[in-house]
């Protein structure tokens, strides 16, 4: 896999060594909460985004997200890549090298965006921090059975309460970061999208890429 599929693939399956966090402060836990209801009511959303890599690169494109368990990104040409996850999977496709890998969607801090009943208390979640800036909420958490399998932070604006991106670092401490623009929140979304099969043939879902 070359080395920007190794940062496209960082939104699903990024490593971070960060110790869980300190108690929280009256107002970082009623933040907390705020986020949990926000994400459990979530719904439908679609958005465009610019993707920032470790390197300075950039990507655009759209997202659609529909919790809990489904996301697409489809990215604007001349980028070749495609993110789906199918509420089991996570699956990366690189068109350019025709290769497909499949993570469990559990096991990825997009997994956190997408979890049902999404609770930063959760046995399953470990809270990593909680920062409150001037208009702003950041929380960072990763998958507890093993942190070290990935951070993810979301950032909120705080009126309206909103998510606006949201950031991943890898073991190198290498970040990916999605900035949301014009996120449009409800209405329908057509579930086929949030399904892939290989055009040529059925994927096994056992493998880990072609």
């Amino acid at each position: 896999m070359t080395p920007m599929n190794k940062t496209i693939l960082a939104l699903a399956a990024l490593f971070t060594l960060a110790q869980p966090a300190a108690a929280l402060t009256e107002a970082e836990a009623a933040a907390v909460k705020r986020a949990e209801a926000y994400l459990n009511a979530l719904g439908n959303m679609q958005s465009r985004f610019l993707q920032v890599n470790p390197d300075g690169s950039t990507h655009e494109g759209e997202l659609f997200v529909s919790r809990p368990g489904k996301m697409r990104i489809n990215y604007d040409p001349p980028a070749q890549m495609l993110v789906v996850a199918d509420g089991t999977w996570l699956i990366y496709v690189d068109k350019d090298v025709d290769e497909t890998s499949y993570l469990d969607l559990g096991d990825t801090p997009a997994g956190l965006l997408l979890k049902p009943n999404m609770s930063f208390t959760d046995k399953a979640v470990q809270l990593k921090g909680v920062k409150l800036g001037k208009g702003t909420v950041e929380i960072s958490a990763a998958q507890a059975k093993d942190p070290a399998l990935g951070k993810l932070t979301f950032v909120f604006s705080d009126a309206p309460f909103e998510l606006r991106q949201w950031r991943v670092v890898d073991a190198q401490n290498q970040e990916v970061a999605v900035t949301l623009f014009e996120p449009r929140f409800g209405g329908k979304l057509d579930a086929k999208m949030f399904e892939y099969k290989k055009p040529d043939a059925a994927r096994d879902p056992d493998r880990r890429g072609d």
